[in-house]
């Protein structure tokens, strides 16, 4: 399955929805659909839907650490949403759930 991003901003609010799997292979892909979108809105919150993921690998982990530090550089925040149990685990056990709001689905 391949990795699907739709942003939106909305009163400094942007969303972005991932589906599929966030490896390797598509990290390139959402580093640079958030990169660009964060840069050009600054929103207050960046909301990374994650209801329709299936997979992610540290690649992924890393692109979203990295999206969090231009963020919190203008005080703003990445809520991590709708993620899965077994996701959840994987931010819990990595300690991402420290530095990111994570809401379980």
């Amino acid at each position: 399955m391949l990795l699907d991003i739709v942003m939106t901003d909305d009163n400094r609010r942007m969303t972005a929805k991932v589906s599929g799997d966030i490896d390797a292979a598509q990290r390139k892909a959402l580093k640079a659909g958030l990169e660009e979108k964060i840069q050009e809105f600054k929103p207050e919150t960046v909301e990374i839907d994650c209801g329709a993921l299936d997979y992610i690998d540290s690649t992924g982990l890393g692109v979203l650490v990295s999206a969090l530090r231009p963020v919190k550089e203008y005080g703003g925040e990445i809520r991590i949403t709708k993620l899965k149990p077994f996701l959840m685990k994987i931010f819990r056990i990595t300690g991402l759930d420290d530095i990111f709001v994570l809401e379980e689905q």
